[in-house]
């Protein structure tokens, strides 16, 4: 029997330290992956871009921390997110022409930075940073018009941008102190504050925003 038992405790930890190693191994990749593409934004954004996206990574990764999501897909499209935002509107429309993307509004899409900044991000992730994970791509596409049905993911994306660190405006505390809390309550002031933002500004509410804020109502009034 204590041979049995024996030969039982050695196959456990190998088994552990083969399991231990190849995590380590997956950490280290995933960390010179994020060190590789945090020196690349360095080189292309600004420096108030760049510490922005720092800034949207910090708040995102703290808040899938505090809501159960994957603080590593969180850190990764936060740096991302805003990869396309200083890029020209033709360079943007090239990228998601050559990615064959279609939009269901097309004519505002293709003609606003603002708008297709996301989209065209999204395609660079993959295509320039090698971020093949599709939650991701989708949280940095739709970081700035959100849209029905956010995954978890997404809306800790789209929150973080409004409410990073560099941020200052009136209510920004506010929603910060909100986002601890309740974070669907905290998305849907965000969409409010921004509606609100364009209403005054006498600006179009592109389809995805208006929806998207009216879903998470509807959502929260079912709880």
């Amino acid at each position: 029997d204590s041979i049995a038992e024996s030969d039982s405790t050695r196959i456990f930890i190998h088994d552990f330290v083969i399991a231990f190693l190849k995590y380590q191994a997956s950490f280290h990749e995933a960390f010179m992956k994020l060190e590789k593409i945090q020196k690349e934004l360095e080189k292309t954004l600004s420096p108030k871009r760049f510490r922005h996206s720092a800034g949207v990574a910090d708040m995102a990764r703290h808040l899938a921390h505090l809501y159960g999501a994957s603080e590593e897909k969180a850190c990764l499209a936060g740096w991302i997110h805003d990869c396309a935002k200083e890029m020209t509107l033709s360079e943007m429309q090239h990228v998601v022409k050559k990615a064959h993307l279609t939009f269901d509004d097309a004519e505002h899409m293709l003609k606003s930075r603002a708008l297709l900044h996301g989209p065209a991000g999204s395609v660079l992730a993959k295509t320039a940073f090698g971020i093949d994970d599709e939650e991701i791509q989708g949280a940095i596409y739709y970081h700035t018009t959100g849209r029905v049905g956010m995954t978890l993911l997404e809306k800790i994306v789209f929150l973080a941008d409004y409410i990073e660190p560099n941020r200052d405006f009136p209510g920004v505390e506010d929603l910060r102190s909100l986002a601890e809390k309740d974070l669907d309550q905290a998305v849907l002031a965000a969409y409010d504050s921004t509606i609100s933002h364009l209403i005054d500004q006498g600006a179009y509410i592109y389809g995805l925003t208006f929806f998207g804020r009216n879903d998470m109502v509807e959502k929260l009034a079912k709880h």
